[in-house]
């Protein structure tokens, strides 16, 4: 009901507009608290940072994730395909859905008699789409620097009652140099514009008698926020791999509750570790979201707060072609909000010319 709003037309900037979008795609980066905007370089960098796109070890590649938290209520489901056109440049297309379904609809609980009536009731699903067109290209002779973008699209679909429709881009720079690599992503670069019609028949009057405004429509605005990081990969003996990465995350949106956070800007660090032998399995894990929560005093209020973190792990296996990541997530704020994630990653074709992860790279 929230999205109804106060109005009969309205404009806001929230600070989590497209929030869905925060919990990302791929086990491997969800693993690692996010903090792969400068290693992301398969499928999933398309929404990391689709700069990473030159980086893919494949000709083709697709990913799939499925994931259900808060006990099973929200289902997210992400979909990606990766193409390599050339040493220099590829593309992607990215599909990413998190909803809630079979909501139960009880405007119409009540009869024209005033009665209960169950079988008036039916079940409706809410759910936001996002639908990604990327881009990326190197752009030196020595293969350092990479550019990317994606196109993007945003739906959100509530039964009958409403739909918004939305359009940005985002932007991302990489750098790659031996071992070390670092990365720039700005996400919403344009400022992602969302707009939304209500269905008020099915509302209208429910609305109006409980003493409700009814809205006809509204726009959500997402304004640009940037990810900068780096990220460095320790070879030992060509066959064990020691990758560690460190992100900052910029709004400029208001104060939020992040590690360092002021009135004009709030920074959000995000930890990720990568350990892997031979190329074949990986352990890794994380910390990020940092937030002061309020600590409960005796008489039911609160003294104080306190800083917590988020923290994630998580393991993969790849063999030949095929690639399986799982990760023990925390998406509440909480031990009950864990949740158990799974993605699915097919290499197709030829390896393309880049060397292996686990092998020292050449300038």
């Amino acid at each position: 009901m929230l999205l109804f709003g106060t109005g009969s037309v309205w404009a806001q900037t929230p600070k989590y507009a497209n929030a869905f979008l925060d919990v990302g795609v791929g086990a491997r980066g969800i693993a690692m608290s996010q903090a792969v905007v400068a290693s992301a370089n398969d499928a999933t960098a398309a929404f990391w940072n689709p700069a990473g796109l030159t980086d893919m070890r494949r000709d083709i590649q697709f990913g799939f994730m499925h994931h259900e938290h808060f006990a099973g209520i929200v289902k997210f489901d992400y979909g990606g395909l990766a193409v390599k056109f050339s040493e220099k440049d590829a593309g992607a297309f990215t599909f990413i859905r998190s909803g809630v379904d079979d909501i139960p609809n009880t405007l119409e609980l009540l009869d024209a008699n005033g009665n209960v009536d169950y079988d008036r009731v039916q079940s409706f699903s809410a759910a936001d789409y996002a639908f990604l067109l990327s881009y990326a290209r190197k752009l030196d002779r020595k293969n350092r620097w990479s550019l990317g973008g994606s196109a993007k699209v945003i739906h959100r679909h509530i039964g009958g009652f409403g739909t918004g429709w939305g359009f940005g881009i985002d932007l991302g720079l990489k750098f790659q140099h031996n071992n070390w690599s670092a990365a720039a992503m700005f996400r919403d670069a344009s400022s992602t514009i969302t707009q939304f019609k209500y269905s008020t028949d099915a509302f209208r009057v429910i609305f109006i008698e409980t003493g409700n405004e009814v809205i006809s429509s509204s726009t959500e605005i997402a304004v640009p926020r940037m990810t900068v990081g780096g990220a460095y990969a320790l070879h030992i003996k060509d066959k064990f791999l020691v990758r560690p990465e460190l992100q900052f995350t910029v709004t400029t949106d208001g104060r939020r509750n992040v590690l360092l956070a002021t009135d004009a800007v709030s920074v959000d660090p995000a930890f990720g570790l990568e350990l892997g032998y031979n190329d074949l399995i990986f352990i890794r894990g994380g910390i990020g979201r940092f937030q002061y929560l309020k600590n409960p005093s005796p008489d039911g209020g609160f003294e104080g707060q306190s800083l917590s973190f988020l923290p994630t792990a998580g393991l993969g296996l790849q063999i030949k072609a095929l690639s399986l990541d799982y990760t023990l997530a925390n998406f509440g704020t909480s031990l009950v909000g864990l949740s158990h994630v799974f993605s699915l990653r097919l290499d197709l074709f030829k390896a393309s010319n880049l060397p292996s992860d686990n092998k020292t790279k050449s300038p």
